[in-house]
This record gives C-alpha cells, sequence and structure tokens, in this order.
C-alpha cells in the first residue's frame, strides 16, 4: 500500500459529496496523519448523506453467554476458562428462558447470545435450544453464534459450514453477530487468536450467510497489537463483502461495529489500550470508507456513555444497545451499564440527534 503524503481536505469532501469511494491509501492517510475533528467533519458530512434526517438509532437486547468453556485461548480474552475449571458453566435451557423472558418483559426484540468453543456441545444443542426459544418467544429475533464457533461445530460434526448455518436457520436463528472477528488480518490474528478461524474462514461464513438470506454484522476489536495498515485491511475484506453481496441487490451487512480492546485478566495487559481520540478517529474513518454500509455503531459499552453518543457525531448513527446482560467485556472488570430505552433515548435527544427504537434488521419499532 503506497503512502500518501498529502491531499486537500476539500478533495475529501468533494468525494462524499460526489458518492466517489476512498481507496486504501486514502484511508490509512486519514487514519494516520489526520487530525481528529477533519476526520470527524468528513465522517459527519457522510452520515448526513446516508441519514440525512437526524435520527440515532438503538435496540433492546440481551447478550446471553451461555457458556465459558472455550478452547481457542485468545490472548485478549479474560472471559474463557477450560472445561475442568471451577469455575467453568454451561447455562440449561430453563436459565436462558428465563433470561430471554426479561429481555422480552423490557420490550426487547434481539437476543445475542455467543460462547466459548466448547467440545461438549453438539449441534443437537443448538437445534434444540433455537426451537425452544422460537415456540417460548416468537416476537424475538435470533441474532447469536460467532464464525468461530459456527466453524467449530461444523468441525465437530463434519459438515460444511452451510450445512450448519442452513441447519440452524431451520431451526429458528435468524441472523449471525460479526463476533470474532477481531482483526480481520492473518498477520495478527496468528500472535492472538491463532486457534481460531483465519480471515478467509470467517469471511467465508459470513458469505454463506448472506447466501442463504441471512443478514449479518461485521466488527472489529482494535487498540492491541495491530497497526493502522491492519485495520484499513480489516474495512477492505468486509466492503468488498458487502459489494459481493450487493450484487444479488441488498447488503446482507446490517451494520458495522467497531470497540476496542480491554484489559485486566488478558495476556496483552501490558499493552496500553487504545484512547478516545483513536477511537473517534477508527469510527470515523470506518464511516468514511464503508460506503456501502448504511449503519455504523458507536460503542458505548467499551468507551462509556460519556464517549458513546459523541461518537453519533464522528459518523456513527446507532448507539448499540440497551446491554441487559453483557458477560465477555465485563469479565475484565469494566463496568458495563445497562441504560432502560426511555434513558437511551435522552441520552441520544441531549446529543442532538432524533432517538428511536430499532429491531436486529434496522427496521424502526418507535420514535421517542
Amino acid at each position: 500500500m503506497e503512502k500518501i503524503k498529502s491531499l486537500d481536505i476539500n478533495i475529501f469532501i468533494d468525494k462524499i459529496l460526489e458518492g466517489k469511494r476512498f481507496s486504501n491509501e486514502e484511508a490509512l492517510y486519514l487514519l494516520e496523519e489526520g487530525d481528529l475533528l477533519t476526520i470527524g467533519r468528513l465522517a459527519d458530512l457522510a452520515r448526513r448523506k446516508k441519514h440525512p434526517e437526524g435520527i440515532a438509532t438503538f435496540v433492546v437486547d440481551r447478550n446471553v453467554n451461555y457458556t465459558n468453556v472455550c478452547v481457542a485461548g485468545c490472548k485478549f480474552c479474560a472471559f474463557q476458562t477450560k472445561k475442568n475449571s471451577p469455575d467453568a458453566y454451561l447455562l440449561d435451557f430453563e436459565q436462558i428462558y428465563q433470561k430471554i423472558q426479561e429481555l422480552s418483559d423490557w420490550g426487547g426484540t434481539t437476543l445475542l447470545m455467543q460462547g466459548g468453543l466448547n467440545p461438549d456441545l453438539s449441534i443437537d444443542f443448538y437445534i434444540q435450544l433455537f426451537k425452544g426459544i422460537k415456540e417460548r418467544f416468537p416476537h424475538i429475533q435470533i441474532h447469536s453464534l460467532s464464525a468461530s464457533e459456527i466453524y467449530y461445530i461444523s468441525k465437530l460434526e463434519k459438515i460444511s459450514i452451510k450445512q450448519v448455518l442452513k441447519i440452524l436457520q431451520e431451526a429458528g436463528l435468524d441472523s449471525v453477530p460479526g463476533g470474532g472477528a477481531e482483526i480481520l488480518s492473518d498477520e495478527v490474528r496468528s500472535k492472538i487468536s491463532s486457534n481460531k478461524v483465519s480471515t478467509d474462514v470467517w469471511l467465508e461464513v459470513h458469505r454463506s450467510a448472506h447466501q442463504l438470506g441471512m443478514k449479518t454484522t461485521a466488527t472489529m476489536m482494535f487498540g492491541h497489537i495491530e497497526k493502522p495498515k491492519h485495520i484499513i485491511e480489516h474495512l477492505r475484506h468486509i466492503r468488498d463483502l458487502q459489494d459481493e453481496s450487493l450484487k444479488e441487490g441488498k447488503g446482507y451487512f446490517t451494520a458495522f461495529i467497531p470497540w476496542t480492546f480491554q484489559k485486566g485478566g488478558t495476556k496483552l495487559d501490558h499493552i496500553e489500550t487504545a484512547t478516545t481520540v483513536y477511537y473517534l478517529k477508527v469510527l470515523a474513518v470506518s464511516r468514511i470508507y464503508l460506503d456501502n454500509f448504511e449503519n455504523i455503531q458507536s460503542s458505548h459499552v467499551t468507551q462509556t456513555m460519556k464517549v458513546g453518543p459523541v461518537g453519533l457525531h464522528f459518523g456513527a448513527n446507532d448507539l448499540g444497545s440497551t446491554m441487559i446482560e453483557e458477560n465477555v467485556v465485563a469479565s475484565t472488570g469494566w463496568k458495563v451499564v445497562a441504560p432502560k430505552p426511555e434513558k437511551m433515548a435522552q441520552i441520544i435527544k441531549k446529543a442532538g440527534f432524533k432517538p428511536a427504537q430499532r429491531d436486529t434488521y434496522y427496521n424502526i419499532i418507535r420514535y421517542f
């Protein structure tokens, strides 16, 4: 990737107004050399072009981490544990149903369910669970399992990724979250998550889901050992895959959600975590570069509710989730507070936007 030495800000503004695509080199230049306020101005312009109505959305969901047993051994994770650990757990179906009932009582629509790579769980576990959820809570959208979990099931069952997805889709899986992406660069993945899926496999899981008509999200966990060039590589991969799905007439990635690595009980605790300024720069460059993504989410979970709404002025049009429950980030000692829908609406209004509650697919459920 050849480095750009300098560019007139007006050239960038014209590109956004004319709907022209930013190159990898231009995105890298903005991330490495651009000042925060200039990049923020560009990202806000790009957001206004896609969302001129000034609406900022959020979803009422619950993150149910059904097991913490995992064989992956990722260096950035404080949540995982070994099968024989005294802290190991696997929620039974009734415990999961109770959590979903609480979600439903909150007026929630989305179940985000992810766990570890647990060798004791066959595909039948997920089939029975998803069917049971749909029977009891037909209004809840099951937005669950990461690419790593889906690939691990395919290895255990000795069937293809697409077969796993088709079976789970028939059982009730509605969409696939972007977890497990971290940084989509094998140069980075080999050092922090060598036992998880490669970049190509992560992309193949999402490509297969799109081919089955399933929506998915794309995520990125940064602020550890990666360099700016790896962030742009990540964005390039998901922009290219979204281009593939757009050939079918619609983009199957509903949103992009970047967040920062949080240390605390991990093997990467020696690393200085990303600053708020760097988070906002990455968020803004994501909006500018990902011209085929409608929705960009700001992360209050890793950035606090003071910074999360600021992200709405740096390209984001979504403030994520009320996060009734979250255990993975919380396992590092980072406190995650779950605001009720009305409180989320107040926060968005205070930031200067029109709040709206959405579902998994970014359909508006109600305005405030």
